[in-house]
């Protein structure tokens, strides 16, 4: 059912329109968490699992205000850290996981965030996900973070259809142009945040209109008016 939205996969070209679209629409896409450096940036993404990045950023000026680094977290300790992020999803078993990374990180890693993924992924509450966000956005790699809403894009447009994660992840990789694969990562995530949502897609006003296999496209965009609206440089915050 994931490709059920879809007429069928685009091709490489396609994909490079659709990507080349986004990326024209929206050139200055970036994390929308709030971090000042590599380990606030992983402690920000674990606590984004199940919540958004609004209600994060809400909760981590003042949990980095009071610990800013690796020992200052532990020092901070579970408890203490449960009180800042007290009302964003799962935070006890988040409270715990940044404790237990933390320690981590200063035990194995001298309290520096480690750059290869085996490490990154051995690190309590990080998964595929979380790691590929960090290699991307701290250590310049090419890598895809496939969360909600690039799982939709990649099965919704035909980008890159698949069952689970890892293989719209797979997908993506072969199918978007190696030198746009690092800044694609922020281009469909803000698309699908602000554009492409998952009960609503706005289709009328979205860039890569013309080679996505969305099957609805049409209707939605003629529903208003048959034009494309420009996506906004800096969209407005909506909870989709």
């Amino acid at each position: 059912m994931t490709n059920a939205s879809a007429r069928r996969p685009m091709t490489k070209p396609e994909a490079r329109r659709f990507i080349t679209a986004l990326a024209e629409a929206n050139p200055n896409a970036e994390s929308e968490l709030v971090f000042t450096d590599t380990f606030t940036l992983l402690v920000a993404v674990v606590l984004s699992a199940q919540a958004t990045d609004k209600s994060v950023n809400k909760v981590t000026g003042g949990l980095f205000h009071d610990a800013p680094d690796p020992a200052a977290m532990i020092r901070l300790g579970e408890d203490g850290i449960a009180a800042h992020i007290r009302t964003i999803g799962l935070w006890r078993a988040k409270a715990r996981n940044v404790f237990l990374l933390s320690r981590k990180l200063v035990t194995d890693h001298q309290g520096e965030v480690p750059s290869d993924r085996a490490s990154l992924e051995a690190l309590p509450g990080v998964g595929r996900k979380t790691a590929n966000v960090v290699l991307n956005v701290a250590f310049g790699e090419s890598a895809m973070a496939v969360d909600t809403h690039i799982f939709r894009i990649g099965n919704r447009t035909g980008l890159a259809p698949g069952k689970t994660t890892r293989q719209v992840e797979d997908g993506l990789i072969s199918r978007i142009p190696p030198d746009m694969l690092r800044p694609a990562h922020h281009w469909l995530i803000l698309h699908g945040r602000y554009i492409c949502k998952a009960r609503s897609p706005e289709c009328w006003r979205c860039a890569g209109f013309d080679p996505c296999q969305f099957k609805d496209k049409k209707i939605r965009r003629e529903a208003h008016g048959g034009t494309a609206v420009p996506m906004p440089e800096r969209p407005v915050d909506t909870t989709d």
